[in-house]
């Protein structure tokens, strides 16, 4: 199962996806890279173009030396200092840009928060409670970018407008399911996915108004809407795509054409209906949701393999079930998800762990270290959301 999930992990490999992009891109005099997979996929952009000035925004865990570019590491999922002087520094090489130049923009998963520049008087701080409470309170990412977009000068298009009056194309590696241009990084060369005040409506639909920082309520009551440059965009890579890999890497088995996405409760409701349908392989992409209820220590694909190991407790057919995210790393955690199987309850117990009460604190971490199941792969310098195997034995 593990070399069926990093199948669809080597169909997003952003440096194959950038070289075979580059035909036809018009030499640029300027590349500007953000996102975990920026160094991978600035890469080929500078051998392709030498000599070009480049600006490479990325996490730590995939940060790596390149002649002739300049590398800033932000924070992810929190922005950090790194992340403010990141934002800062994308802003002043796009406005340095004149009329008749042009950048080549590569974007791809994480760059939220990588690179901030917050809008009004908010300060970093003021965003990194924003990212905490929006991460917290369960909601999707189309969801959480909305917000995002209209509390930044980057974000929403803010790039893109930035480099304006210079042109500008933008290569993009998407960890966003159903690929919308506007929610991957959230959407720096795109238009916003709504306006200031479907933001603060959705706040309060979500009963977050109230817990948002001052400076966060001030800068969406006074944003004005601001035309964004129209881009050309291209996808190299998506959580579609490397679900049909992992197909690719096993025929038999089913893809599901509807991916997982939603509270990880219900995916795991879903998951286990397939189960109890019946013997077979049955492979998923998606990316589900996680509402923090405790202080535990886990992630969306943690918590899901977990759920699925529960609500199977008894099940009388051989079965094992994979989560795992395409960029090794799974919250706030160094596994990339689990794999869990007939046995893990069994070995969590051996161990003294109580998985109801895990689940109940968002620990499950601590639950899949015991039992064995953790997912283990490394950062993969590529980000294209989730991917989900179940097999399940005659």
């Amino acid at each position: 199962m593990i070399e069926i999930f990093m199948a669809g992990v080597a169909r997003a490999n952003p440096e194959a996806a950038v070289i075979d992009a580059l035909d036809g891109v018009r030499r640029p005099d300027l590349i500007l890279a953000l996102g975990k997979a920026a160094v991978a996929m600035a890469r080929p952009a500078l051998s392709r173009f030498p000599g070009t000035p480049c600006l490479v925004v990325t996490n730590p865990e995939n940060a790596a030396t390149l002649d002739g570019a300049e590398v800033i590491l932000g924070g992810h999922p929190v922005p950090d200092d790194g992340s403010l002087a990141a934002g800062q520094a994308l802003l002043s090489r796009a406005r340095a840009l004149s009329a008749g130049q042009h950048c080549l923009v590569l974007v791809s998963g994480g760059g939220s928060a990588l690179a901030v520049a917050p809008a009004g008087a908010m300060t970093l701080a003021d965003k990194a409670d924003v990212s905490r409470l929006l991460l917290g309170a369960g909601l999707d990412i189309t969801a959480m970018n909305l917000v995002r977009q209209n509390l930044s000068l980057l974000k929403g298009g803010g790039l893109a407008r930035a480099l304006a009056p210079a042109t500008a194309e933008a290569l993009i590696l998407s960890d966003v399911v159903g690929d919308d241009l506007a929610a991957i990084a959230s959407g720096p060369m795109v238009p916003p996915l709504g306006t200031a005040a479907e933001a603060i409506d959705l706040l309060r639909r979500q009963d977050l108004w109230d817990r948002m920082p001052a400076a966060a309520r001030d800068a969406l009551g006074t944003a004005e809407p601001i035309a964004t440059p129209e881009v050309t965009c291209r996808l190299v890579g998506s959580n579609r795509l490397s679900a049909e890999a992992m197909h690719a890497a096993a025929p038999d088995a089913r893809l599901d054409p509807d991916p997982l996405v939603g509270d990880v409760s219900d995916a795991a409701a879903r998951i286990v209906a397939v189960a109890q349908a019946g013997p077979g392989t049955t492979l998923w992409g998606g990316e589900t949701t996680v509402i923090l209820r405790g202080d535990g220590r886990g992630g969306r694909n943690q918590e899901l393999a977990l759920r699925v190991a529960d609500a199977l407790r008894g099940f009388d057919r051989p079965w094992a079930f994979l989560s795992g995210g395409t960029d090794g790393r799974d919250g706030p955690t160094d596994a990339a998800g689990a794999l869990v199987d007939n046995g893990t309850l069994a070995r969590a117990a051996a161990r003294g762990c109580d998985v109801t009460a895990a689940l109940a604190r968002n620990d499950s971490y601590a639950v899949l270290a015991a039992s064995g199941d953790l997912l283990m792969t490394g950062g993969t310098g590529t980000n294209v959301a989730d991917l989900q195997i179940l097999r399940v034995g005659g």
